[in-house]
């Protein structure tokens, strides 16, 4: 396994040193350009409110840069640390290892068949008497119950004197997930030595499950160990481009952050394996005082229960692996935006967290930036308005910016934002067997194009939902921890309409209020994107289009060119299509694939 276990604690305050200044130096870079670009006329006041949105949105774009050019750099000269499974001491197991399936209104249907999966690998592999499994639902929908009652009692007569399977449903949401983990563990979960924590879409191989054991059993000081979660094939018009950028983006990105953060990693509240007596003793979350949203329990619990892990002595690790760990992204565009503003409102919480007595550095750092994650999209557009203001009352561009030095901030901007698909671009274009994953080069090249043409119509989406979620949380405004709908299903207009109504006003006014401005070249794709939100979601969303899509091998990911084991055994709909569609090399891609990789 490739945690760097062994790396004395200098090396890491080094590497962290070097990537502050890193950061910190380019922040400044970027924010001296922006000042000159703005200095024709001199530095007013509203200039200066255009700066100070700019700088609000550098830290995650910076950061994400170096994270890239860090995780290229390891990708070339370590190309074993991409290595697509997960390893461990092939020694026996000793410990008793708790798999929870944490459940609240869901598709039981979609548990039944991640779990049974699951359980059969773990027997198959020998080592089923270390393990149990517990299913804890939050649910308070009555169908939703009785078919998790009646699931639960499928499983557990299934695999009866193999491994037990029980159910434990409480009352109330009290504390959400992590209150439901906290109060199992308190009982019936105390008897275990570590618990493997999964939503209703996690699916896990079994190796990649004794990996993770086999390596919390030989780092006693590791208290959370969390596997890279990657996107399962999907027919979904909306969630290919998305699972494919999320596929490009975080390899190198995760492999750059585990290069500094080491023993201080982030926890994503799934797919990852817990030390237990640590967590439950350590881990309690803090009852935040005002009402909500800001106030009372915590939503977004993952990356607190890592800080607080972290600063009880233990450590805490992400494995930059891909292979063996996956999750279903949301199907179409509201879906995605309502998970979206629960991470907002959850993350806005540790406002009240940066002064936790005891926290590392680090762990503060990491509370900040998950903040400015959601902050960063209102810098934008306000950004953006204060622009577009600026630019429609001038006589032209020459006469309230720069253009030389505009160009060169544009980008430098582009530049570090698409940085981290990019480095995992160049990495797999130099690699037979990457491109090979992808469908072949015409493929993944034609699937990042049109994924950054996706990106930057989805960006301003996402910060105006992001903006007026925010706008609403001094009056109250807050999302209940809420079912998701997993499964593909169709967006109407009228409901598009409902939900993004105030990104198309706003796309529109501030193109007419542009018109002809020299000015507007610079700032129009960013409201196209609000503007068209509606069709967006709506075509998105649309069967036809997945399946057209799928067939054609656009967006095309690794689990359909040679799917793993686990992803075969799960029989999904998308992987069939992909495969039918490669046996007939439908499409100009598929031709233009099999000449490339024939040269190979």
């Amino acid at each position: 396994m490739t945690l760097e276990l062994d790396l004395p604690p200098d090396r890491y305050r080094a590497r962290r040193v070097l990537f502050a200044l890193l950061v910190g130096l380019t922040a400044v870079l970027g924010i001296g350009l922006m000042a000159g670009t703005l200095r024709v006329g001199g530095i007013g006041g509203w200039d200066l409110l255009i700066l100070v949105c700019f700088a609000l949105t550098l830290p995650w774009t910076t950061v994400g840069f170096w994270n890239a050019v860090i995780g290229l750099t390891l990708m070339r000269r370590r190309p074993w640390v991409t290595t697509s499974r997960l390893s461990g001491d092939p020694a026996q197991i000793r410990g008793r290892t708790v798999v929870l399936s944490c459940i609240r209104n869901e598709d039981t249907a979609t548990v039944a068949r991640n779990l049974d999966l699951m359980i059969a690998g773990i027997l198959e592999s020998g080592q089923g008497r270390h393990f149990e499994v517990w299913i804890l639902s939050d649910s308070d929908w009555e169908d939703c119950v009785v078919a998790e009652e009646s699931l639960a009692q499928e499983l557990a007569n299934r695999w009866a004197g193999q491994m037990a399977v029980h159910y434990r449903r409480r009352p109330n949401n009290l504390g959400y997930k992590a209150g439901n983990i906290r109060d199992f563990l308190a009982g019936p979960g105390a008897a275990f030595d570590y618990a493997l924590v999964l939503d209703a879409d996690s699916v896990m191989a079994p190796q990649a499950i004794l990996g993770l054991v086999r390596a919390m059993e030989s780092t006693p000081r590791l208290g959370i160990l969390q596997t890279l979660v990657v996107g399962l094939p999907s027919l979904s018009a909306f969630a290919r481009p998305f699972q494919f950028g999320m596929r490009l983006g975080m390899r190198s990105y995760t492999l750059g952050s585990a290069w500094w953060q080491g023993d201080c990693g982030p926890y994503w509240g799934h797919n990852a394996l817990i030390r237990v007596a640590p967590f439950q003793e350590h881990c309690g979350l803090p009852l935040l005082p005002g009402p909500s949203p800001l106030g009372g329990h915590i939503l977004s619990h993952d990356q607190v229960e890592a800080a607080l892990m972290r600063r009880a002595g233990y450590e805490v690790r992400v494995l930059p692996l891909e292979g063996g760990s996956w999750e279903e992204n949301p199907p179409t565009l509201p879906e995605f935006i309502r998970r979206d503003l629960r991470w907002c409102q959850g993350n806005l919480q540790y406002l009240r967290l940066l002064n936790l007595p005891g926290l590392r550095p680090v762990s503060r750092v990491q509370l900040l930036l998950a903040i400015l994650l959601f902050l960063s999209s209102p810098a934008w557009v306000l950004l953006m308005l204060f622009a577009t203001l600026g630019l429609g009352r001038a006589d032209g561009e020459a006469a309230v910016l720069d253009p030389a030095l505009g160009s060169i901030l544009l980008a430098l901007i582009l530049t570090m934002v698409f940085a981290p698909k990019l480095a995992t671009l160049t990495d797999l274009l130099f690699r037979a067997d990457g491109r090979r994953a992808f469908g072949g080069a015409p493929r993944l090249i034609a699937g990042a194009l049109a994924e950054t043409l996706f990106s930057a119509l989805l960006a301003p989406v996402m910060a105006m939902a992001h903006t007026v979620f925010m706008a609403g949380l001094p009056f109250g405004r807050s999302l209940l921890w809420g079912a998701q709908r997993r499964a593909a299903h169709r967006v109407r207009w009228a409901q598009a309409l409902r939900g993004l109504w105030p990104q198309t006003l706003v796309g529109l006014a501030t193109l007419l209020w542009l018109g002809s401005t020299a000015g507007a070249s610079w700032l129009s794709p960013f409201f196209v994107g609000a503007l068209v939100a509606v069709p967006l979601a709506v075509i998105t969303a649309s069967p036809v289009l997945g399946h057209g899509l799928t067939r054609l091998g656009l967006w095309r990911i690794p689990e359909e060119t040679d799917p793993h084991p686990t992803v075969r055994a799960l029989d999904l709909p998308a992987v069939a299509t992909a495969r039918r569609a490669a046996t007939t090399g439908s499409g100009a891609l598929g031709t233009a694939h099999a000449i490339s990789e024939s040269a190979d």
